[in-house]
């Protein structure tokens, strides 16, 4: 079994990839060829805490995964990471089990590939202007997704705290991203300029005020992923003309914020556009027009967790990474 541990994962599998391996699988979904069952949830109510177990396959590569994802929020109080996640691969024409890897790293980088195929096809191909709202760890990620589908020539970031805003600014320049990176502490003030929104925050009340959206934005939307979290207000999805998610069966379980404005009878599921997999394909429409405001919504899933483990498990063995290991 090969073994492939995150520092190797980065230094193989870039966003470039990710998006290559993420645009397959949404067609291989629109083909019918993933199975993605429900997810199991254990709860841990004395530290707040959640184990999630994920499968799926792929019968176009005959590929299967499971990814365990343990989720603990007081974790950082005793110096250990809240987020801590493996994937296992496995070849579904003998049973042999492949690969274990780290899925940390990868599932930020599915999610920050989401975001670019939604970004390009729904965001205006002249916009400019990145806001980023939330400098926590999915963030990163976030920003590399847009960069590899659009010429933004500023990145804004909004976070409560302008130390951190500064400390993500500087993880950015330290990548190589040479743009101008201003820190906004008046989130409206970054909205109004925003030509791409992108919010990756766990937060219960909506993060900017829909008011502020001016024609023509494009938002991505990956950080609530519970029924209680709300990134977006309801004036954001009522003044949305095109909301797509990334797998509706999720987001009506997970995306909070759609969830409250149905419930409330705001809106509808009904009025989705459509799954990315649909845009990809072309079977939806992706913008329209240059005032269209449009909002992709992630909650996730398994199968891009898989598309991404296989895709780092097949250059793994082509370059000869990661360790193999009797089990």
């Amino acid at each position: 079994m090969l073994v492939i541990n995150e520092n190797q994962i980065q230094t193989l599998y870039k966003m470039k990839d990710a998006i290559k391996d993420i645009a397959a699988i949404l067609k291989a979904k629109e083909a019918e060829k993933i199975n993605n069952p429900h997810r199991t949830v254990l709860e841990f109510p004395e530290y707040e805490a959640s184990a999630l177990y994920m499968p799926s396959s792929d019968s176009v590569s005959e590929i299967a995964a499971v990814k365990v994802v343990t989720i603990f929020p007081e974790n950082p109080k005793l110096g250990k990471p809240t987020t801590q996640g493996l994937m296992l691969l496995s070849d579904t024409t003998n049973g042999k089990h492949l690969s274990v890897m780290n899925a940390s790293y990868l599932t930020r980088l599915r999610t920050g590939a989401l975001s670019g195929i939604a970004t390009d096809l729904l965001s205006r191909k002249d916009s400019r202007v990145l806001t980023v709202i939330g400098t926590g760890a999915m963030a990163f990620e976030q920003v590399l997704g847009v960069l590899a589908v659009r010429d933004i020539e500023k990145i804004i970031l909004v976070n409560r705290s302008p130390e951190k805003a500064e400390k993500f600014g500087q993880k950015l320049r330290d990548f190589g991203v040479d743009m101008p990176l201003e820190v906004e502490i008046e989130v409206a003030k970054a909205v109004k300029q925003a030509d791409i929104i992108c919010c990756a925050t766990r937060s219960n009340d909506p993060v900017f005020d829909g008011n502020d959206l001016q024609p023509g934005t494009h938002i991505n939307g990956v950080g609530s992923y519970l029924p209680h979290m709300r990134e977006v207000d309801l004036t954001t999805v009522s003044r949305t003309d095109k909301i797509v998610v990334d797998d509706l069966a999720g987001v009506k379980d997970e995306a909070g914020e759609l969830m409250y404005a149905d419930e409330i009878g705001k809106w509808s599921f009904d009025d989705v556009h459509g799954q990315l997999g649909e845009l990809t394909v072309g079977k939806k429409s992706g913008r329209q027009s240059p005032e269209e405001i449009t909002f992709f919504k992630s909650v996730g899933a398994a199968y891009f967790d898989l598309a991404v483990a296989k895709g780092v498990y097949s250059k793994a063995k082509e370059l000869g990474a990661g360790s193999e290991v009797e089990i």
